[in-house]
């Protein structure tokens, strides 16, 4: 991992900052009630906290690294109703090989929406050094991956524009008109991803996710949760610090979210951190006379402007029969800004796509996505199981991750502004987003219509995740991430009380464990042996490399 860091972004995205499937999914029907306080009908729950994993590479996909092993462990679908039926949770893990085992460290990659099961399988050689003490530990949360995957019904290959979704691209931000046409379009998706999801729909979100997690420690046999989290992650482990305080152990947040700004706060922030990571990749790109915007720096921002909006208006066909749109486009560029590692793969994608109508490269970028309804002539996936057992990664709806992303995202988030509220404030907003970003603008509005419709989110995270008493934990922010900015990292830390520990990183990309290797290592310092860094030391940038 020293050697080479990964260039893969996997699916350490931020959920807070806004994600690239907004323009292209809508929002599932979920709404989350307040936790029980940890220990509350325990007695109801000890059937789930006696399980043990019972591991076998045998239960891995096929093709799966040799000393990967697979498990599963069940959870309430229902915490409040642990006996109306339950969930099987997908796990994965590769086994301690060093001298001194302390058990497990669990990782979170991202999202939401991120399946840990897949992430692991591909990219688990990146934390190899972990098993110097660790069995390393993933798991798909519910809804997600091989865990119940929740779905909006839209098959493979999809894109925004070849199904009228994609709204952000063609709304008249002046006109109350539009955007009540908008939120009603919003409204069939919300339908679309009920039928096609079960009832875990009902019962996503952090909180519960966060229960599930301390469900799957006491499964690993583990006194105290270790872990590890990406981005969405940190969200994710914050809220446990402050469901079970005693039970936390060397958590290491990389990537921190926000735990207080509204929906619409993060999508400007997201718009603008997205921007700011465009123009570092323009003042990079226009130095290569292959770059696909020219070579004149400031000519290059307004062309890609044009481009996008020249797409919108004319959206080309792509090699599965659909129609590749300015907005899908956004969504690429913003994906392949997580890293610089990707910025040589994005100039080749583009210019490909600018030179000869090839959108191949640009769609690799957002193979996370999806369109907002089944485009016509192409039949609407199946509806899945819904006995709550895992399914095979086959069975995973290919719009598994945006259509979770959402669920997730607004379970947490309790507002609901009306639609004469959204439509008369959508002007304004419209115009803080494109001053924020003329680019990524307009594509973020979609956070303030994804969950329109739905019952208000759970008010646990921005009530009462804050003041944690619990053993120390360490937050890692990185100076020029696009997606979770360097602030949420100090706001987060100085919610969470004088426990959190920051890490300053001076680089540049989303997250820093896998881009630096000063983060890498006092990361594994801290989760192998303990060592915390003072709070708010840092990291300097690693030198960048042209190649790729």
């Amino acid at each position: 991992m020293l050697a080479k860091l990964s260039t893969r972004p996997a699916a350490r995205r931020c959920t807070g900052a806004g994600a690239l499937a907004l323009t292209l999914l809508g929002s599932a029907l979920t709404g989350p009630a307040l936790p029980a306080a940890a220990g509350d009908d325990a007695h109801r729950l000890d059937r789930f906290y006696r399980q043990r994993v019972a591991w076998s590479a045998s239960a891995c996909d096929v093709g799966s690294p040799k000393d990967l092993q697979c498990g599963k462990v069940s959870v309430p679908l229902d915490y409040a109703a642990p006996g109306a039926g339950t969930l099987d949770l997908a796990l994965a893990r590769y086994r301690a090989s060093g001298p001194s085992r302390r058990g497990s460290v669990v990782l979170n990659f991202g999202g939401p929406g991120g399946a840990g099961v897949a992430a692991l399988t591909s990219d688990g050689k990146e934390f190899m050094d972990l098993t110097n003490g660790y069995d390393v530990v993933t798991f798909d949360p519910r809804g997600v991956g091989r865990s119940s995957p929740v779905s909006c019904g839209v098959g493979a290959g999809a894109t925004s524009s070849d199904t009228g979704g994609g709204t952000a691209g063609r709304l008249d931000l002046g006109s109350v008109q539009a955007a009540r046409k908008a939120l009603e379009e919003w409204k069939k998706v919300a339908a679309e991803c009920a039928r096609h999801s079960g009832p875990v729909l009902r019962h996503m979100g952090t909180v519960d996710a966060a229960r599930d997690l301390d469900v799957i420690r006491q499964a690993l046999g583990d006194r105290r949760l270790n872990y590890l989290g990406f981005s969405y992650g940190t969200r994710l482990g914050a809220v446990y610090a402050a469901q079970f305080p005693g039970k936390v152990g060397r958590l290491a947040l990389d990537g921190v979210d926000t735990l207080t700004e509204s929906l619409a706060e993060q999508g400007r922030v997201a718009a603008e951190g997205q921007q700011t990571a465009l123009e570092d990749f323009l003042d990079w790109c226009v130095q290569d006379i292959a770059c696909p915007f020219g070579q004149d720096r400031r000519q290059a921002g307004d062309q890609v402007v044009q481009l996008v909006r020249a797409l919108d208006e004319n959206p080309v066909p792509t090699g599965s029969g659909g129609r590749f749109s300015g907005q899908d486009l956004v969504g690429a560029i913003g994906q392949a800004l997580y890293s610089k590692a990707m910025w040589p793969s994005l100039e080749r994608a583009v210019a490909a796509l600018v030179q000869d109508g090839d959108t191949r490269g640009v769609q690799a970028f957002s193979s996370g996505g999806a369109a907002l309804a089944e485009p016509p002539g192409r039949p609407a996936a199946a509806p899945h199981p819904r006995d709550g057992s895992v399914v095979a990664a086959s069975d995973v709806p290919p719009d598994n991750m945006p259509a979770a992303l959402m669920a997730i995202d607004c379970a947490d988030d309790p507002d609901r502004p009306g639609a004469e509220r959204i439509a008369k404030d959508l002007g304004r907003l419209g115009a803080e987003y494109e001053q924020a970003s003329p680019v990524f603008g307009r594509y973020r509005l979609n956070q303030l219509l994804m969950c329109y419709g739905r019952p208000g989110g759970t008010t646990f995270i921005r009530d009462r995740v804050k003041d944690v008493h619990t053993a120390k934990m360490l937050l890692v922010g990185t100076r020029g991430d696009p997606a979770t900015p360097y602030r949420w990292t100090v706001e987060t830390a100085r919610r969470l009380g004088p426990s959190a520990v920051v890490l300053d990183n001076r680089g540049d990309g989303h997250t820093g464990y896998g881009s630096s290797r000063c983060v890498h290592r006092k990361v594994n310092d801290f989760l192998l042996y303990g060592s915390l860094p003072p709070d708010g030391s840092s990291c300097p940038a690693d030198t960048p490399d042209r190649s790729g």
